[in-house]
């Protein structure tokens, strides 16, 4: 199970978990369902994607990631995890 982030077209952020990124993403952008968030926002790019042993552990991470302030999750994207750690010491999400 992964969680994965992409891109919208509007620069937002979407967080979601999926077995197949690919296939996910390709759906977003497809515009498959109009209720959507990210229908109005396509197309859209995966930047993110990270496999977790059991879909709980995905889920949780999805949860987490969702609260997270864009910098956190530029962070996360960028690989660069000594900013995430200073980021997690700030009293924002």
């Amino acid at each position: 199970m992964y969680v994965y982030i992409i891109r919208c077209f509007d620069g937002k952020y979407y967080t979601g978990v999926t077995n197949n990124f690919d296939k996910r993403v390709s759906e977003h952008n497809a515009g498959l369902n109009p209720r959507c968030y990210t229908y109005n926002r396509r197309p859209v790019l995966l930047v993110f994607a990270q496999e977790f042993s059991t879909p709980m552990e995905a889920i949780m991470a999805e949860k987490q990631i969702k609260g997270w302030r864009r910098e956190k999750k530029e962070a996360l994207i960028n690989e660069d995890f000594d900013l995430l750690v200073e980021l997690a010491k700030t009293k924002k999400k």
